[in-house]
């Protein structure tokens, strides 16, 4: 097993060495500040990763930034804003069994690639392993976070975390081969939502995706965000999701379900016209999961369900 830290034969004197098994790919679209800021933390890292920015269609003074102050730094340019799947780009070029992925307003704690990278050594039905993540400098735990740790889900003995149906894309080590094999980020889902998609095909080939509170990731969110567009984005996507992999009567049921939210939130007729001419080709593209992740998205579905009902009962209590 390879050690991130080695100690000479002076006890007194670290010797820092590049972890062979780690690549952080980190996407970033016009916002070079935060970029700037990310890059500083992760060249830091006792690991000492390889690290790959994918430029997603940013104007040269993002790359001219990196060109001149991370000249260790590999820099991959996409002309055009390729969304979530510009990532793959970076899995592509990457040559460690591991990858690790950062927003530009994300980076890795000290020593947790090291960690993760120990772990899915270990434990090979692992594919994916998502860390807890910390937001801005008072260090709230993400909701996302939570919940993940409260999964219902079965998990392995000695598991180094409970078993998801999920993950957070800018806070999970992946298996390479088993991101490259899943097929990566969909092209056309652009950003939001996009890891729902992912995960159920990995979850289908057989790997298993872990939530570990050991890993964290830091999470300072950037000013420079289109939120209403996000929102539109995800509630499409979760429709597309179920059309492309769900059994057809949970497809129709999430459909209905998702009906009021894809009106609110991508535009009333107009967002469900563009939701609605994703038909074809989703149809075109339509792979069903299997029974056994199927019976897992039910649980996972079923504990949501619970802990909003839940939720919602004891804010009516308080008022």
């Amino acid at each position: 097993m390879v050690s991130c830290i080695a100690l000479s034969a002076s006890p007194a004197r670290v010797v820092v060495r590049r972890d062979p098994r780690l690549t952080v790919v980190v996407l970033s679209h016009r916002r070079p500040f935060e970029l700037r800021r990310t890059l500083r933390r992760l060249v830091a890292l006792p690991e000492r990763p390889s690290i790959i920015v994918v430029d997603n269609g940013s104007d040269r003074s993002l790359m001219d930034m990196v060109r001149e102050q991370f000249p260790d730094v590999t820099l991959l340019r996409s002309a055009t804003n390729l969304g979530a799947c510009a990532r793959n780009i970076g899995v592509r070029h990457a040559r460690t069994p591991y990858v690790a992925f950062c927003d530009d307003d994300t980076w890795w704690e000290p020593g947790s690639l090291c960690l993760a990278a120990d772990w899915l050594d270990k434990h090979t039905h692992i594919g994916a392993m998502t860390a807890r993540v910390l937001v801005g400098v008072e260090r709230r735990e993400d909701t996302t976070s939570t919940i993940m740790r409260r999964s219902p889900l079965d998990t392995f003995s000695r598991q180094p975390g409970p078993t998801i149906l999920g993950m957070l894309a800018g806070a999970t080590v992946f298996r390479r081969a088993a991101f490259i094999a899943a097929g990566g980020y969909h092209p056309r889902f652009f950003l939001g939502g996009e890891e729902a998609l992912l995960a159920l095909d990995m979850a289908a080939r057989g790997w298993t995706l872990v939530y570990s509170d050991q890993l964290t990731v830091h999470h300072y969110p950037s000013l420079v965000r289109d939120v209403a567009t996000r929102r539109a984005t995800l509630a499409r996507n979760e429709v597309w999701t179920a059309w492309l992999r769900l059994p057809l009567g949970a497809a129709l049921r999430q459909t209905w379900r998702l009906a009021p939210r894809v009106w609110r939130e991508a535009g009333g007729i107009a967002g469900w016209g563009h939701t609605l001419r994703g038909l074809p080709w989703t149809l075109r593209e339509r792979r069903v999961i299997p029974p056994r992740v199927e019976a897992m998205r039910r649980r996972v579905e079923a504990e949501e369900r619970l802990a909003a009902m839940t939720k919602a009962s004891g804010a009516r209590q308080r008022r």
